[in-house]
């Protein structure tokens, strides 16, 4: 009997076994997907601004080398949060506060995917896409991550590195600076992620302040700020799409098409406003997913 119960106090303090499933959570594989696609949509914008086909070989290393780098910033995003992962239920589960790969396993990982990611890009795409994902690493790394624990403004900051993986796309296919377009990509990309983060924030609000986290939505138990934020930055995005007008980049019909979207999302944010309640934060913050993939499929089938 004592040697079957040592046997099974043994198995009982093994490791946890860091599965293919953790690899995914540690890369954060559902945001490095989103910021593929935004790159690869970049890509193809710049291409149709050109006026040049796609060239298919340049676009796959294009996304190799976004998708290493999207995935280094998720790592050490995480190596920096082990502390606060392990206090929110929804982020204890993740392989480092859960103890399925050692933190000095994940750091020499996260270093070798941000060096292949960014060499790729220097090597085989261009220099300037791979500035881009460089600045993407350093100031979500950087500025963002740290910025979480201080100020409520980091979401503003999270936003800048989220619209930066479209610009990788666009120089990586060689596009042109001095129009109006690179810029109106970033700035939608930029003004979409507001909204989605701070219905987000008011949901979890308690994990965040719990966990030592400094976001908008701390202490808002009314919702009133949450929902004031959402609307603002989506009447802006309202703003910088009519601006488009005058840039001559985007088919009209396109460009109308965009903006009733986005006052859809000011209709779920006003009611979001009207009667503060987590469903409807779901619902704007749902919205905010659907918002996305449509607004970038008209772009592209209405770019010029």
């Amino acid at each position: 009997m004592s040697n079957t119960g040592s046997y099974k106090s043994k198995e009982e303090k093994k490791s946890p076994v860091f599965t293919r499933n953790d690899l995914l959570l540690l890369t954060k594989a559902r945001l490095s997907f989103l910021v593929i696609i935004t790159t690869v949509v970049g890509f193809i914008l710049a291409s149709k601004s050109n006026a040049v086909s796609i060239d298919w070989w340049l676009l796959i290393h294009t996304i190799i080398g976004c998708a290493f780098a999207a995935a280094a910033s998720s790592i050490f995003n995480q190596l920096m949060e082990i502390d606060i992962d392990s206090k929110m239920s929804r982020t204890a589960v993740r392989p480092l506060p859960s103890k399925k790969i050692k933190p000095a396993i994940a750091f020499v990982l996260g270093w070798v995917f941000a060096a292949i990611g960014l060499v790729h890009l220097a090597v085989k795409v261009t220099p300037l896409s791979c500035a881009f994902a460089a600045a993407t690493l350093f100031v979500y790394m950087f500025v963002y991550t740290p910025m979480k624990r201080k100020t409520g403004l980091n979401t503003l900051v999270g936003a800048v590195s989220g619209a930066l993986p479209p610009l990788i796309g666009w120089a990586g296919a060689g596009g042109g600076f001095d129009l109006f377009a690179p810029y109106f990509l970033f700035g939608l990309l930029f003004l979409w992620q507001l909204p989605h983060f701070v219905a987000i924030n008011w949901m979890y609000r308690e994990e965040y302040e719990s966990a030592g986290f400094m976001m908008w939505s701390n202490g808002d138990l009314d919702g009133n700020k949450t929902a004031n934020l959402a609307i603002v930055f989506s009447l802006v995005l309202v703003g910088l799409i009519l601006m488009s007008l005058f840039a001559n980049f985007v088919n009209l019909l396109v460009i109308i098409c965009l903006v009733f979207l986005t006052l859809f999302k000011v209709v779920f944010a006003f009611k979001f406003k009207l009667s503060p309640s987590r469903e409807k934060a779901k619902r704007l913050f749902l919205f905010t997913l659907l918002y996305l993939p449509v607004s970038l499929t008209l772009l592209i089938l209405g770019w010029k």
